[in-house]
């Protein structure tokens, strides 16, 4: 048993890998929006990868289709981002956790994120619903002496 959880745990870094890939290729990129900056959005969206894309407005290029992640480039008018789906709210929150590390803006709903540049992401609101979430870069110069860097690893003791 605690060799399967560990390969799956290595199965959803991998694929966590891929995504932050995904989202750091995107930010390098750029991206625009249209200025869509609506404070209140719909109720959060809810389904599949090509269901919640469908409410996007967007034919998602799959680049991870695993049991644990799935996850699809988009480029809709507003912009280009990642839409990731998770098998599990606590996936779902480890990936959010190791992303924070990069930074950047997250559209947040049950078992999936949007990824995106903060215009992006604000558009992206309006049609998914979902919390937006902004993370601060901890690559940005200033490493400090504040934070537990243990944190990171995602493993704690007992």
């Amino acid at each position: 048993m605690v060799e399967r959880l560990e390969w799956r745990r290595g199965r959803a870094r991998r694929a966590s890998a891929a995504v932050l890939a995904g989202f750091a290729l995107l930010t390098a990129c750029g991206g625009g929006a249209d200025g869509d900056d609506r404070q209140a959005g719909p109720p959060t969206a809810s389904g599949t990868l090509e269901q919640l894309a469908s409410k996007a407005h967007c034919d998602p290029n799959l680049q991870t289709d695993a049991e644990e992640l799935r996850q699809a480039n988009c480029t809709t008018d507003d912009g280009r981002y990642v839409l990731a789906t998770f098998a599990t709210d606590r996936g779902q929150r480890e990936w959010i956790n190791e992303a924070n590390d990069y930074g950047g803006s997250y559209l947040v709903g049950r078992k999936w994120v949007a990824v995106g540049d903060a215009d992006v992401v604000a558009a992206l609101r309006g049609r998914l619903g979902g919390t937006v979430e902004t993370a601060s870069s901890h690559h940005s110069g200033n490493s400090g002496g504040g934070g537990n860097e243990a944190g990171h690893s995602g493993h704690h003791g007992s």
